[in-house]
């Protein structure tokens, strides 16, 4: 192997310059590690009772977190967002789901676990990212649990009412066509689900 003259060492003995991309993959990666262990640990079912636990388990859940059904920090057709209770993450969350999921606790954990990676790793995670961790730990194909969240804000959505349509919304991304999976945007809105 031929020594760098300037350097004294070879080329595999210096440091590998990491990208933004090979950060967000690595992210990712660990996201759907994390996902898989939840599914290990409280599966392969995880309904109202697994998520409960799930909130209080500090392997999975970083910070304080609390769950209510509250539509008041929402966004226009928001399932979900996780308030902070104060200025730094230590002071904990309050994980909001739009009190319309409250009659059917066995989806809240689809809506919950998309938010726990933004409560984990804030501003660094990415909507593939939550996709990735709820998809992992539902044991669920990532175009399938999208499709669900999409069709759980289907679900709430008044946009299409703005606009003075009458069936459901525009949005399409929850029906899945009988021979392929939906197209999942590369780009979601950063609050979405």
């Amino acid at each position: 192997m031929r020594r760098d003259p300037d350097l004294g060492e070879t080329p595999s003995d210096r440091p590998q310059e990491l990208t933004l991309e090979d950060a967000r993959e690595s992210l990712t990666a660990h996201v759907a590690a994390k996902g898989a262990e939840i599914r290990a640990k409280y599966g392969p079912t995880i309904g109202w009772g697994q998520l409960q636990r799930i909130l209080e388990d500090p392997a999975f859940v970083r910070y304080p977190c609390e769950l209510a059904f509250d539509a008041s920090p929402l966004e226009p057709d928001e399932c979900a967002y996780p308030a902070a209770k104060g200025e730094r993450p230590e002071d904990g969350f309050r994980l909001c789901i739009h009190p319309y999921f409250s009659v059917d606790p066995a989806r809240v954990p689809l809506l919950a676990l998309y938010q726990l990676v933004a409560i984990n790793y804030g501003a660094f995670a990415s909507p593939d990212d939550a996709e990735a961790f709820g998809a992992a730990a539902l044991g669920m194909e990532r175009d399938h649990y999208y499709a669900a969240l999409c069709a759980m804000a289907d679900e709430i959505s008044t946009g299409h009412l703005a606009q003075g349509e009458t069936g459901p919304s525009a949005c399409q991304c929850g029906a899945l066509p009988e021979d392929e999976g939906p197209g999942v945007p590369s780009e979601a809105p950063a609050r979405s689900g």
